[in-house]
């Protein structure tokens, strides 16, 4: 036990006996025990890719400590000291982190689904018994200069939270509650704020280039001098025609791709904004001429789109399973938590016996679910698929030259063929 207001210190042999009875009670083995560390000192200890589920850390020292890829769903860090630990790809759902200090704390690709970041204060009992409040060196709920790129806030609870400078870019934070936070010249590019309530928020300053702010609350949301170039709102972007116009146009290129070429008309929607329609599935547009369009959040599920040209369309967040993208041009296009499971990436066979491959150069499609998908022969060269779920894809002579899959999972076989190592 601690003395006086001095945490114990913990050995990393005393920690990793912890650890390891609390991952035996998890998997319901004897001699199993909760890891319990409330205010000890784990400062610069590592904890990374152990399974700490439901334990408590409640205002434990843990500077610089490492959980990178360690689970921590539901445990409770209610007033503890994170400053400059790793987080990375950690999986903190439902985490209790009222009353964290988060400051240069690294959680790229951490998942924070609905966690409680919430202010909050820890309140002991002095000797008459009455609740006294415990100090802090640093005040609650803060997270200034912490790295959230990619991050899942999803749902989480952020009321009041003290985040300037912080860096949320390409983060989820879809239903967010931000209200009355502070996020002073704080960086949000690319971030998905849909829904998300920023009722009072300060973003003085920040960031926000081509974040989606669709349905999100801005009531009283200071913005000075924030850059909100390229963001994706509810209003209209691009070439907006009628929705009956956009379904004619559609419907005659569907009756062109059917009868080839007897009937209807080639569409051309370039830059067109294709949300209102809320779901192309199962459609037949073969050859559709997109470029620059907003698909985003639309359904596509087993529609044909092979050889289309898509270059630079904003496909975040789009249900794309089961679609026929053979030989798609999709260069430069925005694929940001895509769900592109069991679809058609592979080549488009045209005249002559020559094989067009499917291109996804420079594409920005982190967190993209390609599972079971065929990417035989697509040229995935410059993109940038981080947190990519690769797994059971067909990749054979998939080209990825200079594509980033940092924490992409990928299939057994591309690691087995050294195939990896092509990806710099």
């Amino acid at each position: 036990m601690a003395q006086g207001n001095i945490p114990e210190k913990l050995s990393q042999k005393q920690v990793g006996d912890a650890a390891a009875r609390h991952e035996m009670l998890y998997a319901g083995r004897m001699g199993g025990a909760r890891a319990v560390f409330t205010f000890m000192d784990l400062s610069g200890l590592d904890l990374s890719g152990r399974n700490l589920s439901d334990a408590d850390f409640t205002g434990a020292v843990l500077e610089e400590t490492n959980f990178s890829a360690a689970r921590l769903d539901s445990a409770s860090f209610f007033g503890a000291d994170l400053r400059r630990a790793n987080l990375t790809q950690a999986s903190l759902r439902r985490a209790d982190l009222r009353g964290v200090c988060l400051r240069g704390a690294n959680l790229v690709g951490a998942d924070l689904y609905e966690a409680d970041l919430r202010e909050g204060a820890i309140a002991e009992k002095d000797k008459y018994g009455n609740l006294r409040v415990r100090k802090h060196d640093l005040g609650p709920a803060e997270l200034p200069a912490a790295l959230l790129t990619s991050a899942n806030l999803s749902r989480a609870k952020m009321h009041g939270v003290f985040a300037q400078q912080a860096d949320f870019s390409d983060a989820m934070m879809k239903d967010c509650r931000l209200t009355r936070a502070n996020l002073r010249q704080a960086r949000l590019v690319g971030a998905n704020l849909e829904n998300a309530d920023l009722t009072g928020c300060n973003l003085t300053g920040a960031l926000l280039t081509g974040a989606v702010l669709v349905g999100t609350r801005l009531d009283a949301t200071v913005l000075d001098g924030a850059d909100l170039n390229q963001t994706l709102t509810s209003a209209p972007a691009g070439h907006q025609p009628s929705s009956a116009s956009l379904e004619e146009m559609l419907d005659a290129h569907v009756r062109w791709v059917e009868t080839d070429g007897l009937e209807g008309k080639p569409a051309d929607l370039t830059g067109v904004d294709m949300r209102k329609l809320g779901s192309l599935g199962a459609r037949h547009l073969t050859a559709l001429i997109a470029p620059g369009a907003t698909l985003y959040g639309l359904d596509l599920e087993g529609s044909s789109l092979q050889g289309s040209n898509l270059q630079g369309a904003d496909l975040r967040s789009t249900r794309l399973v089961g679609v026929d993208l053979r030989g798609v041009n999709l260069v430069g296009a925005k694929l940001n938590h895509a769900d592109l499971r069991d679809a058609k990436l592979g080549p488009l066979l045209i005249a002559d016996d020559r094989l067009l491959p499917a291109r996804l150069d420079d594409v920005i499609a982190r967190y993209a679910d390609f599972r079971g998908s065929d990417l035989r022969r697509a040229r995935l060269t410059g993109g940038d698929f981080s947190y990519a779920n690769f797994s059971d894809a067909h990749m054979r002579d998939t080209d990825t030259r200079s594509a980033d899959l940092t924490g992409a999972r990928l299939p057994m076989f591309f690691h087995q063929m050294g195939m990896a190592e092509r990806a710099v």
